[in-house]
């Protein structure tokens, strides 16, 4: 089963380009470690939250924009390998500085809950942080299939929820003061691709009406600390030459 390592970082809006051009260098250490697949996106769409947000995930400063990446591995092996195998590779020293400040960055390692449709391709992607109670992950996982025949109809191309199963704790920022995980509860990190922005948001409109009638205490997580944001791809190994 894939593996995931989930990142969510704030980085200058003016390093945009060096950000790209480090990641650009990354890829080719971290696909000769055994990644399958890296994709970086660039938050254009990310709303302020009463409860929680990707800007405060993060302690985002207000000239910083979110990105939102991840790293897929053919399982938690190998992914604990690459850490490994990165600590001692002389190679890391030539790849261009961090463009931002590293010590802000959340991630951690995910194991897939649910996967529907498609991954590739995709022109604007939606991600979520959320706390699921550990109880609940299978009726996570039934409430993510009704989700996704919902998304799926208006035009998404495809969805996972990732399950936190190695997140490490931070120092000033980590996956669990990001969503106010409690002490019974586990990181979620998700995400639906879209083929674009204008679809997305057509969709958006469609399904809050819908919901409107929903009765939100049925969900089986605390909705009020999920986050979500619009990103668009900036960098997809997939694509890269």
């Amino acid at each position: 089963m894939s593996y995931f390592t989930g990142a969510v970082a704030a980085v200058p809006a003016a390093n945009k380009q060096k950000y790209a051009d480090h990641i650009a260098a990354a890829w080719p250490l971290f696909k000769s470690y055994g990644a399958t697949r890296m994709v970086e996106t660039w938050g254009v769409d990310v709303p302020k939250g009463k409860v929680t947000d990707f800007y405060g995930a993060v302690d985002a400063k207000e000239d910083e924009a979110i990105v939102f990446s991840w790293i897929e591995w053919p399982d938690k092996a190998a992914a604990d390998a690459s850490w490994e195998k990165m600590q001692n590779d002389p190679a890391m020293k030539e790849i261009p500085e961090m463009p931002f400040d590293g010590s802000r960055m959340i991630f951690g390692g995910f194991a897939p809950v649910y996967e529907a449709g498609r991954h590739s391709d995709a022109g604007y992607y939606q991600g979520f942080l959320l706390a699921v109670p550990e109880t609940n992950k299978k009726a996570y996982a039934e409430m993510a299939d009704e989700g996704w025949k919902m998304f799926e109809k208006f035009g998404a191309l495809g969805m996972i929820e990732n399950w936190g199963t190695d997140v490490p704790r931070g120092q000033k920022t980590d996956f669990y003061r990001a969503s106010k995980v409690e002490d019974t509860e586990v990181p979620v990190f998700s995400w639906v691709a879209w083929p674009d922005r204008a679809t997305c948001d057509a969709a958006a409109k469609e399904m809050e009406a819908g919901m409107a009638d929903m009765d939100m205490s049925a969900m089986p997580f605390d909705g009020m600390r999920m986050m979500w944001a619009g990103f668009d791809p900036l960098f997809d190994s997939e694509k890269a030459a």
